[in-house]
């Protein structure tokens, strides 16, 4: 493990291992002698730390919450080849890895330990949840919860054009060949994961000029999606829940998401009007952060 220290106004870039490589991560410590309560943040498709995610540190490190927000093994900073190589199973591994790193940090409350996702990490929190019951809470944030609910977002057309790219790039994998690419997010009507009115758009805002992230990922992960329901882990899951739930998501439709939430022993769904991808700025950021805050200091408070 490597550890890099800045100043307190940037986070500690550090590494832990997972599956024999290493993913990065932002270290974000608060002002003040723990132990900590702890948040660990990744992203959802194909995002990376840099997007947007750094602000929910900082609202969370200023009310005395420690944050690990990491990138996923073949994405970001992180170490993996090919790159842009999208695995459910790899990404779950990296969020336990991320807990069971979290757990060796030194002023860290080791029984205050939250998750939060958003998008398809959204998902993979209630996956992780479910597994591991030594975690304190759970923020789900616009959360992909049902495969097949998220695959009928795109047009039949987009569906069969996907699918193609996607099994050119999985029997290329079988031979060798160099990964076959899928646009994450594009305009209506183009080929790509997401096309929707608000797609290409809202995600192109998330991206924080001079790191931009590559706005594709291998095509083989669209086989794999209508098999992954992470929704349904949410009746396992003993922690208290915040189900942050757009109303108008074009990506991860709320009906699903919803009906998963009520199963969950002790969640909660907060609704909101705006799309999948303006929560992460301006006025939809502020009162969804807000919400959260308010849910942290409710079931995991800093004293």
């Amino acid at each position: 493990m490597t550890q890099v220290t800045q100043s307190f106004l940037s986070p500690t870039v550090v590494q832990f291992p997972s599956g024999g490589q290493l993913c990065t991560a932002d270290f974000y410590r608060p002002i003040g002698q723990g132990p900590f309560p702890l948040i660990i943040l990744a992203h959802g498709l194909g995002g990376v730390r840099t997007m947007r995610l750094g602000a929910f540190a900082e609202r969370f490190m200023a009310q005395g919450y420690a944050c690990l927000v990491f990138d996923y093994r073949h994405f970001g900073d992180s170490e993996g080849q090919p790159r842009q190589l999208l695995n459910i199973n790899k990404q779950l591994d990296d969020w336990q890895s991320a807990i069971n790193y979290a757990r060796t940090l030194s002023d860290i409350d080791r029984a205050k330990i939250v998750l939060w996702g958003t998008s398809f990490g959204g998902g993979h929190v209630l996956s992780a949840a479910a597994k591991d019951q030594g975690v304190a809470a759970v923020i789900s944030q616009c959360p992909f919860t049902d495969g097949l609910a998220s695959s009928l977002t795109m047009s039949p057309l987009t569906s069969i054009k996907v699918t193609a790219l996607a099994i050119q790039d999985r029997i290329g994998a079988l031979l060798g060949s160099n990964p076959v690419m899928v646009p994450l997010a594009a305009r209506p009507g183009q080929t790509a994961l997401m096309n929707a009115h608000d797609a290409y758009t809202g995600y192109m805002a998330l991206q924080e000029k001079g790191q931009e992230a590559p706005n594709y990922v291998a095509a083989r992960f669209a086989l794999d999606i209508i098999r992954y329901y992470p929704g349904k882990q949410a009746k396992h899951i003993q922690a208290p829940v915040l189900f942050c739930v757009c109303e108008t998501d074009t990506v991860a439709p709320s009906g699903p998401t919803l009906k998963y939430a009520a199963q969950a022993p002790k969640g909660e769904v907060i609704r909101y009007a705006d799309g999948h991808f303006e929560i992460y700025v301006g006025e939809a950021f502020e009162r969804v952060v807000a919400d959260q805050i308010n849910f942290l200091q409710r079931h995991v408070p800093v004293n």
